[in-house]
């Protein structure tokens, strides 16, 4: 596995997060990844996922693929 410095990481929340706190944080202009934390505690874990797959997954939550909540 290889370690990811995200010290000095610039998180953004999406311009439609305003459900109350329930939201994540991702850190853009990462090479070939996609760091994302929870926005409710940021000093806690970071996931970092390839870049593909989270272009998959956002792209099946904009098509609906995952229901509402």
């Amino acid at each position: 596995m290889t370690h990811i410095d995200l010290t000095d990481a610039r998180w953004v929340k999406s311009r439609h997060s305003n459900n109350g706190g329930n939201c994540v944080e991702v850190a853009p202009h990462f090479s070939g990844v996609v760091p994302v934390r929870d926005s409710k505690d940021p000093e806690g874990p970071a996931l970092v996922f390839p870049a593909a797959a989270f272009a998959a997954f956002v792209a099946g939550v904009k098509s609906g693929d995952f229901g509402t909540i």
